[in-house]
């Protein structure tokens, strides 16, 4: 039964994918994002691709008064929460930006709906509330011990969201923890867009491959991994936008606040991946090892065994594919999207 949903956020890299598959699916979609670390043009290109138009308003989630102009104007049956600053390495040097930004942006967005009588909600969390795990796979029951203020701000809110269950037994969440989202539409028209310099590995590989970039710098090589460099869970972002639209399918008949991983179950390490970049894009990806970042850990890929038995979903497009997908993007949007 389609729904109207609010997607905060929904402007961005992983938004922007959702709002395709909540679009496709039948979804009415209302976007609110402030523009900061997105383009509106992702969400033209949205429209464009799939033929049906969403609402989009320019709003800052901290905005108290333009936030309930929102609800007022619409009746919302979910949300699902984006929204929020992202970089771990950024987070470190401005902690206090991300605190006040991510959980007061949080704190607004719930009252909002507790007011307007919309308690449904996903979550956009993060494998970053692990910390650095004891071992791996990881699986939803791990301690949750974050190394950065990023990954201690989905941890916090993952805390106020399930109080808030507690507290009221009409709230229904899911906390979905995904791992690394990489990728992008097969058309080649949305993709990740970071500004200035990128803070995830993949871009950063396509713009040296498409010549924005001189080299890789590999942040360690030193670490207890096979080749030295850190292991991660890569996951097309389609596959991921795929778990938001059947968390929402799922999310009525769930009790209170559930955690969920959303991965592959499989880790590559840094010069694999950039390996699998020179592969997808037949250009020479020059690298550098430098030293470690502040708040990086050695491995960390995901047990997804939940996702499947709860949600019916798992992952499904492989590492090849994410990488031919990102090359596509990179390659004919070589400056990303144009300027507002």
């Amino acid at each position: 039964m389609a729904k109207n949903i609010l997607v905060t956020g929904g402007a961005g890299y992983i938004g922007s994918h959702t709002c395709v598959e909540l679009l496709k699916a039948g979804h009415d979609v209302v976007v609110v994002d402030n523009l900061v670390n997105s383009s509106q043009e992702s969400l033209r290109r949205v429209e464009e691709l799939v033929g049906r138009s969403l609402e989009f308003r320019q709003v800052d989630l901290c905005d108290a008064v333009a936030l309930e102009r929102v609800f007022e104007e619409h009746t919302f049956d979910a949300v699902v929460h984006f929204a929020g600053l992202k970089a771990v390495g950024e987070s470190c040097e401005i902690p206090l930006r991300y605190y006040e930004n991510n959980l007061h942006g949080t704190f607004e967005l719930m009252k909002a709906m507790d007011k307007h009588d919309c308690r449904n909600i996903v979550f956009s969390s993060s494998a970053t509330v692990y910390g650095d795990p004891a071992s791996v796979p990881i699986t939803e029951d791990f301690p949750l011990q974050t190394t950065n203020p990023y990954g201690r701000t989905k941890y916090f809110i993952e805390e106020i969201l399930r109080d808030q269950c507690l507290a009221d037994d009409r709230w229904r969440c899911l906390l979905l923890r995904y791992f690394n989202p990489i990728g992008a539409h097969s058309s080649g028209r949305i993709g990740e867009d970071p500004n200035g310099i990128p803070n995830n590995l993949m871009p950063y590989v396509m713009q040296v491959a498409v010549g924005l970039r001189e080299e890789v710098v590999v942040f360690g090589d030193d670490y207890e991994t096979p080749d030295g460099t850190g292991v991660r869970d890569y996951i097309h972002v389609v596959d991921l936008a795929l778990g938001h639209l059947v968390a929402l399918e799922k999310l009525p008949g769930l009790p209170g606040c559930t955690a969920v991983n959303l991965g592959t179950g499989q880790g590559y390490s840094v010069l694999e991946m950039i390996a699998a970049g020179r592969e997808a894009s037949g250009r020479e990806i020059s690298y550098r090892i430098g030293d470690r970042r502040a708040g990086d850990i050695a491995t960390c890929y995901a047990d997804s065994a939940m996702a499947a038995s709860l949600l019916g979903w798992r992952a499904e497009k492989g590492l090849s594919e994410m990488c031919v997908d990102a090359w596509r993007w990179q390659s004919e949007n070589p400056d990303g999207y144009p300027e507002d």
